[in-house]
């Protein structure tokens, strides 16, 4: 049953040899890869102007400024970006650079911050998406952190399903949006334009007037800043393209910069004409749809497709979080099966541990998008600052034709983005910034601690094959017993198929003198050509008189010898036959195997009944 449920979620298993039919065209890499950036326009202005609308309404011209100031940040992005995917077409982004220009300590750091954003992604996505229905219907808001939750589980079957089915569902709602937004601003400017609508260009336009402080401004510019978050995923990902990788993935990040700039730009500029603040119980889109559009079908078009970007933005974490875990597993910093494909030759266990964490966020802060967007940016901007900062490294280590140029770009990148991390953790410091500071620490810490390990068992194991051969040794055979059964007849089988018989000890454990005479009798008419060992429990435990005999024998063999711990165990029919049986052969194996240096082998013996 378990099996046919999850043919019918995932799918059948694909081969290894159809690795490359999972690469991308541009056309769906865009909405796959950019929708996490291009969703951002749906909360990026309403967090610039939530700043600015606690100062005074006559604040709110400043969201103009502070709109072209990110689109120009954008700008800067998005060239240096392209010169990452050029010199790094193996994806990775900001991890793989900072190993190989700036080393491994800022590599984990680069790392983690990834790991975090992609999370925050998820979370912030999903409920941003979340708000916005119910905005349409409000007498879905108590349900938020369900819906929340479905919408992930929804989105982590789609990617269990493989990159190209879940690329194929989620383009045609990216493209929807941005056909949608591009409606909107166009039929909002027109509205302006031909006087349907009023615009008062007497409002004050002035610092002073506004009560506005250059803290205040720059606590709205960070805050606006999260609009950039998503524009290194196609960096990241970029194997995932068709070939010639690297030149379809730079133009497929150049496209995005130029939707982005438009869609943010013109959301601003329409949120300013018309007169839009926050709302607790509407988002600033949906209040720019309804003034341009009213409570009609375009409205709920826009409100349809807002959030359904917004629930897909989610999806680029999907394609990164995972790719990048793979990396650092095959590194050594995280568990090793984050770098095994699943059945539709997707990293499973990425795509699952990213689902779990993010719905954890997500019913932590009770589905409220606000209280996650504080933690969001920092992750983002530090990873930025570290892939420029290597670049810069790069460039001047090379010194090729144009170096100098590319040394700039990169260079400024490095800059703005490091000015953006210190004033978004000043200002969001006390909002929840704080903790993204204390957690990168613990993660870069839970790095180390595995590759730590992973290195002390790699020296561990390693066999110096000039001087080290396998030596024939001698076995003893220690064979638990509780009656004479076909279970065991099979295992004293094949442990005279490993040793002599005089190796071979049967352990029988009693709670009565009765009971072991009796055993012992049936064992001598049986006479399996096998010696046994009767010891008496008097209180009731079966594994701590066994696990003494062991010792006592392990400590009578040769030095160099082996001491092998033989389990009978049958297996049953069906699951729940299993819990009418006792699991004693599952407690004698895994005392064994976490307490003492011996060999254990389970003899199966599957029942027909």
């Amino acid at each position: 049953m378990i099996r046919e449920l999850k043919r019918f979620l995932i799918g059948r298993p694909m081969k290894t040899s159809q690795l490359d039919h999972e690469r991308l065209p541009k056309w769906k890499a865009l909405p796959i890869l950019s929708s996490d950036a291009l969703s951002s326009v749906a909360y990026g202005t309403e967090a610039i102007l939530g700043v600015l609308v606690a100062v005074s309404a006559s604040a709110m011209w400043v969201s103009l400024p502070i709109s072209l100031a990110i689109v120009l940040l954008l700008t800067t992005l998005i060239l240096s970006y392209r010169q990452i995917i050029h010199a790094y077409p193996g994806g990775g982004g900001a991890y793989v650079v900072s190993k190989d220009q700036l080393g491994d300590k800022f590599a984990l750091i680069a790392g983690a911050s990834l790991l975090v954003d992609y999370t925050l992604t998820v979370a912030v996505s999903v409920t941003a998406g979340v708000a916005a229905i119910t905005s349409a219907f409000p007498a879905l808001l108590e349900h938020k952190v369900l819906i929340a939750v479905l919408l992930v589980l929804v989105i982590m079957v789609l990617n269990l399903r493989g990159v190209t089915e879940s690329a194929t569902v989620f383009s045609y709602p990216t493209y929807a949006f941005i056909l949608g937004l591009l409606v909107l601003i166009g039929a909002g400017l027109f509205s302006l334009r031909s006087g349907h609508v009023n615009f008062d260009l007497s409002r004050p336009h002035d610092l002073a007037i506004s009560g506005i402080t250059w803290f205040v401004i720059l606590q709205a510019f960070s805050s606006g800043c999260s609009a950039l978050t998503g524009v290194e995923a196609i960096s990241n990902a970029t194997p995932n393209f068709r070939a010639p990788e690297s030149k379809n993935a730079a133009n497929t990040l150049g496209i995005l910069g130029i939707l982005l700039a438009v869609l943010f730009s013109g959301t601003s500029l329409l949120s300013y004409l018309y007169h839009i603040a926050p709302h607790p119980n509407a988002t600033v889109l949906s209040q720019v749809a309804e003034q341009v559009f009213g409570r009609g079908g375009m409205y709920y078009y826009i409100q349809g497709t807002t959030a359904l970007i917004l629930v897909l933005a989610a999806n680029t974490s999907f394609t990164g979080f995972p790719l990048l875990a793979a990396l650092m597993a095959r590194d050594g910093y995280m568990p090793r099966q984050f770098t095994l494909r699943g059945d539709r030759l997707g990293y499973s266990i990425g795509i699952i541990a990213l689902s779990v964490a993010a719905i954890v966020l997500i019913v932590a802060f009770g589905g409220n998008t606000d209280a996650l967007i504080p933690l969001y940016a920092i992750g983002v901007f530090l990873s930025f600052t570290l892939s420029q900062t290597g670049m810069v490294r790069r460039w001047f280590r090379l010194r090729d034709r144009g170096w100098q140029g590319k040394a700039l770009i990169n260079g400024i990148g490095a800059v703005v983005s490091l000015v953006v991390l210190v004033i978004f953790a000043v200002t969001k410091f006390d909002e929840g910034a704080w903790v993204v500071l204390l957690i990168l620490p613990v993660i870069i810490f839970c790095f180390l601690m595995i590759h730590r390990h992973y290195q002390a068992i790699a020296s561990e194991l390693r066999v110096d094959i000039e001087r080290v051969h396998p030596q024939q040794s001698g076995n003893l055979v220690i064979i638990p017993v509780s009656s004479i059964s076909q279970v065991v007849n099979e295992s004293l089988s094949y442990a005279k198929s490993l040793t002599r018989p005089e190796n071979i000890i049967c352990v029988y454990i009693g709670f009565d003198f009765e009971t072991i005479h009796a055993f012992e009798e049936k064992w001598r008419r049986w006479n399996p050509g096998v010696r046994l060992v009767s010891i008496r429990s008097q209180y009731r435990s079966i594994l701590r008189p066994l696990f003494r005999f062991i010792d006592s024998a392990e400590a009578r063999v040769s030095e160099g010898d082996f001491v092998t711990l033989l389990v009978p165990e049958f297996i049953t029919r069906r699951w729940w036959h299993r819990i009418l049986h006792n699991q004693t052969s599952l407690l004698i194996k895994a005392w064994a195997l976490h307490s003492r240096d011996i060999i254990v082998i389970s003899v199966p013996y599957r029942l027909k009944h």
